[in-house]
């Protein structure tokens, strides 16, 4: 909420740029198209939003370069910023494709619009620098929560110090809250933060993450069950489709009736993942490579009873 009121700030212009199946919290002007709970029930817009506070957002389709183009070219002048997962884990863990990156960063350079990065999830979980470092890209806003409060309700986000200095008390844009600050959240938040710089378990992470992505794909080859899955270091998703998932709409064509009979197949062994088709699941660095044996073995025997089942 608060990255959006900065990008129009900054630019004074209305109109944000969202994409289908990505979610940004519970602001009404972003909960369109959202992804996570929201696209599992399939009640993309909540009731109680009223239609003019999604007048100015305009949704898209991810990893669409071309869609991209064209908004630019009808709205450029328009668009105050675009914003985004870089990795989405809120339709399943979705990467981006390095054109529809690329794009990104030049349309929004060359419009004058921020490019608003979401990391609540993936900052400090895919790298300590987040999405943007393992990508090697450079948004002008970042978002984060969860891991920089260490578990505790906070939020934060970052840019350059030519949009941050429109914020209040330098600038205009209104910024307050009653936890900005809180005391506990920061102790916990600083702390975690320092044990992932003294400990970096990323390396680590990505490993397992492979070994878990190798395995789950050739126990669902041997049960003779399509599947997708996408991986980005210690986040993944096996989707039950036989199509590439790269957006909201591939996303949606997953069988959600054979993930939900592979979750509690799952659930049964010991197992317990995202109870949605379209929730990102995570490796902790608190788990070893015998949990990664166990979840494979697990997933084996889930497939092939799946499988049996039809």
């Amino acid at each position: 909420m608060s990255a959006v009121r900065l990008a129009r700030g900054f630019t004074g212009r209305d109109v944000i740029v969202k994409f289908a199946g990505c979610y940004h919290g519970h602001v009404d002007s972003l909960l369109v198209s959202a992804g996570s709970s929201a696209l599992t029930l399939g009640v993309p817009n909540s009731p109680g939003v009223p239609k003019g506070c999604t007048a100015d957002t305009l949704v898209l389709r991810y990893n669409d370069a071309a869609g991209l183009r064209e908004a630019f070219a009808a709205k450029g002048d328009r668009i105050a910023g675009v914003i985004l997962e870089p990795v989405v884990g809120n339709m399943g863990l979705v990467p981006p494709s390095p054109e529809f990156r690329a794009e990104l960063r030049r349309l929004t350079r060359h419009h004058g619009a921020l490019l608003v990065y979401d990391e609540v999830m993936t900052g400090f979980r895919l790298a300590y620098g987040g999405a943007q470092e393992l990508l090697g890209d450079d948004p002008d806003v970042t978002v984060l929560g969860k891991i920089v409060g260490g578990g505790f309700p906070v939020g934060a986000y970052a840019g350059r110090a030519e949009v941050m200095s429109k914020i209040m008390p330098a600038g205009p844009v209104f910024q307050a809250g009653t936890l900005s600050g809180n005391p506990v959240a920061m102790a916990a938040g600083i702390a975690t933060l320092k044990e992932l710089k003294a400990n970096p378990p990323y390396t680590r992470l990505d490993r397992m993450g492979a070994t878990l992505e190798a395995g789950l794909r050739d126990a669902a080859a041997a049960a003779g069950v399509p599947v997708q899955l996408n991986r980005v270091g210690s986040m993944w998703t096996l989707f039950f489709t036989a199509t590439p998932v790269t957006d909201y709409d591939t996303a949606r064509a997953s069988d959600t009736k054979r993930f939900a009979r592979f979750f509690w197949a799952m659930m049964d062994r010991g197992v317990y993942l995202p109870c949605s088709q379209f929730e990102a699941a995570f490796l902790s660095a608190a788990m070893t490579d015998a949990d990664v044996s166990r979840t494979i073995s697990a997933a084996r025997e889930s497939l092939a009873e799946i499988a049996a089942g039809g």
